[in-house]
């Protein structure tokens, strides 16, 4: 099991940047295949990207790609996520997640270890 612990939201206007950070630890760090996932008030929990465990390969969801980047590094066992040109509709809260069985997944079943989330509001 890995510890997640997810920091750096926070309110920004619409159109600006917002960085995420999530620390690990525990097990090996670089084992882990992670996910940042995101749920808005009364909706479902929505996948936003992933990052293979080496960091060689990433995937976003259409509603972020080219906005959002997915970074790792795993000397620091952290995983990042740049969001840049936020948008209203992406207001909510943001996890990381963590996947030990997996190369790299959109489907939240798929990952194991869950942070506690951290809130991100764009405002217009």
């Amino acid at each position: 099991q890995v510890q997640l612990v997810e920091s750096g939201g926070g309110l920004v206007q619409a159109g600006g940047s917002l960085r995420l950070s999530c620390a690990a630890s525990g097990r090996s760090f670089s084992s882990y295949s992670m996910g940042w996932f995101r749920q808005a008030p009364g909706k479902e929990r929505d996948f936003v990207a992933a990052i293979t465990c080496s960091g060689g390969n990433t995937y976003y969801s259409d509603s972020v790609k080219g906005r959002f980047t997915i970074s790792r590094d795993n000397a620091k066992n952290t995983v990042s996520l740049q969001m840049n040109r936020l948008k209203t509709e992406d207001t909510a809260v943001y996890y990381c997640a963590a996947g030990t069985t997996i190369v790299i997944s959109d489907h939240e079943t798929d990952y194991d270890d869950w942070g506690q989330g951290t809130q991100v509001t764009v405002s217009s």
